[in-house]
């Protein structure tokens, strides 16, 4: 039997920061040539003290599957947007499982929790569909090449 998807604060599980950090840096910045030590001390915001920003981590058995972060700005043309839903992110032989949906529902619950009233946050085209899935609403196409979508509380 397989041991069921768990989802926790980084803060609990530090010891996966570096791997939270790998799989950023390899799936959004390593192509711009950004360094991976400048994406780890991205990280490391989520592991100071506070309630924001923050990252969630998917884990089975301990074992890293997945990650998802609340940060104040995914998208540098648009600053006065905050705070945004980012680096969603499945490890491939985990995904259509659900492990998405699952992790941006966690950070969207645990926002809307500390009192935030809305979210923001930006997807290729080709990827908008699984978020208005889950009652996010296209509030600009084509920035840069992504739609930024926005999900409100209920």
């Amino acid at each position: 039997m397989t041991d069921p998807v768990q989802i926790h604060d980084l803060r609990a599980l530090p010891a996966h920061a570096d791997t939270v950090a790998d799989r950023g840096w390899r799936e959004w910045w390593r192509a711009s040539g950004t360094p991976l030590a400048t994406y780890r001390a991205r990280v490391e915001d989520s592991l100071s003290a506070g309630d924001f920003p923050f990252t969630l981590v998917a884990h089975r058995g301990g074992a890293f599957v997945g990650m998802a972060s609340l940060i104040r700005s995914d998208m540098e043309a648009r600053p006065d947007l905050t705070p945004w839903v980012a680096a969603v992110f499945v490890e491939p032989a985990e995904r259509g499982k659900g492990l998405g949906g699952m992790l941006v529902k966690a950070v969207a619950g645990r926002a809307f929790g500390q009192g935030r009233t809305r979210l923001f946050l930006c997807a290729e085209p080709r990827n908008a569909p699984f978020y208005a899935r889950m009652g996010w609403r296209t509030v600009e196409a084509n920035v840069n090449g992504l739609d930024v979508l926005a999900l409100n509380r209920r």
